[in-house]
């Protein structure tokens, strides 16, 4: 348990609060070391999975959300939002989890650990401009894409009437493997602060889940580079980070919000542009309602796959953790877009 869990310990279990590191192993070590080590709590499966990573038999995880479930309709309980103050570090995205930046702001404090710290976060207006000029450039913390047709998303609208401010920050940052790198960087020297002692321990680990991300991003870069459509529609705009670095163009009827419904209008709108686009696939996720991207699939008359935005693992997931899942999605798209 580090440093600050200790001080709160006794209180905490007496209320039952504590279920990031523990109470019946207080002062008890496993074969792992683990009740010594840093407890980390997160909200969303990707930030678990880094901090699994990074932080391997040193770290206690606890993700608040339930497995195969939405992450933007995270709910808390009394018990999790006293994890959120208890944990040696609350690592979230803010932006993500409306209920976990609360939490973050009545529970936490020196814990807390936003990847907005760590990353810059692209903007829907990013993300609707870009042509995938930031494949592994930032210039100044700008980034060095220009304007075109292409990357990123068609429109920061969520269909239903409903539009995000440009200036938002997208927080699916991890379907960029670059910067969920440079997260992992960060994560480690915040986990080398609590625990000072493995502070090298976490920096291998960073460093070798940057090789595995960097490997990613190289089967992506080769496997998308030569496709006759870069056209991608899916169901929400959690790909933007993804078709910016890669130079597609996401197309979407539901903009951010993944629970929005979009107009008749624009579900007519997009099916129109899937016909003359030669677009033969429309993508679905697991973990949200796909209602509408079957509707645009059906009236266009072209086939439906799997596209997962890796916000959650369910049996419905095209793989078991976050690298399967990314390369079942490099598949999909190549199949999808006819790369060669």
């Amino acid at each position: 348990m580090g440093r600050r869990s200790y001080a709160k310990a006794a209180a905490l279990c007496a209320a039952g609060v504590l279920a990031v590191s523990g109470c019946a192993g207080d002062g008890q070590e496993d074969g792992s070391d683990g009740s010594d080590g840093v407890s980390v709590v997160t909200g969303a499966y990707p930030l678990q999975w880094l901090a699994g990573q990074v932080g391997g038999d040193r770290v206690e995880v606890e993700t608040l959300a339930e497995p195969g479930t939405d992450p933007h309709e995270l709910e808390l309980s009394p018990r999790q939002i006293g994890s959120v103050g208890s944990a040696d570090v609350a690592f979230y995205i803010g932006g993500l989890q409306p209920a976990v930046d609360d939490a973050v702001s009545s529970q936490g404090g020196e814990n807390a650990l936003d990847v907005a710290e760590l990353v810059e976060l692209r903007t829907l207006e990013d993300n609707a401009g870009s042509d995938g000029g930031d494949h592994g450039h930032e210039e100044g913390g700008h980034e060095s894409g220009h304007e075109d047709d292409h990357g990123g998303d068609e429109a920061a609208d969520d269909g239903d009437g409903h539009s995000h401010d440009a200036g938002e920050p997208d927080p699916h940052m991890w379907l960029d493997t670059e910067r969920f790198a440079r997260a992992a960087e960060g994560l480690a020297e915040r986990l080398g602060e609590a625990d000072p002692d493995h502070a090298a321990d976490y920096a291998d680990n960073a460093e070798a889940v940057t090789g595995l991300l960097d490997g990613i991003d190289t089967e992506y870069s080769q496997g998308l580079a030569e496709c006759e459509s870069r056209d991608i529609v899916v169901s929400h705009s959690a790909f933007g980070y993804l078709a910016a670095r890669y130079d597609l163009h996401q197309i979407s009827p539901a903009g951010l919000d993944s629970h929005s419904e979009p107009s008749p209008g624009r579900l007519a709108e997009i099916s129109e542009t899937v016909r003359e686009s030669d677009i033969t696939t429309v993508f679905t996720e697991p973990l949200t309602d796909s209602g509408a991207a079957e509707t645009i699939a059906g009236e266009a008359g072209v086939d439906t796959a799997v596209l997962d935005p890796v916000g959650g693992v369910t049996d419905a997931s095209p793989g078991e953790d976050y690298p399967s899942i990314m390369r079942a999605n490099l598949d999909t798209l190549g199949e999808a877009l006819r790369c060669s």
